[in-house]
């Protein structure tokens, strides 16, 4: 395991992320954590909803390596296109 000098340093939502998960769309099912940002490796649609919202929106065309820096809890897989999503949180 390498050092991390900055082990001691309080988590903050401007702070870079500490972890990186795939993501699978799922419509039943939140994310096992919220995430800080999402990075989308293939291009297209996302359906997500943000953190402190009850209402699915649609991201439409989002470029291949884009980082979305929104809180999100779920990922819808109906109406997903983009594929390849790592939450960062």
């Amino acid at each position: 395991m390498s050092e991390d000098p900055f082990a001691a340093v309080s988590d903050s939502l401007i702070a870079p992320a500490r972890h990186a998960f795939a993501i699978t769309p799922d419509d039943d099912a939140p994310l096992s954590a919220a995430t800080k940002a999402l990075y989308v490796g293939t291009p297209g649609d996302i359906i997500l909803r943000a953190v402190g919202s009850s209402d699915f929106v649609l991201i439409r065309n989002v470029p291949s390596g884009t980082v979305l820096a929104i809180r999100v809890a779920a990922v819808s897989a109906t109406g997903t296109t983009a594929a390849d999503i790592v939450g960062l949180a």
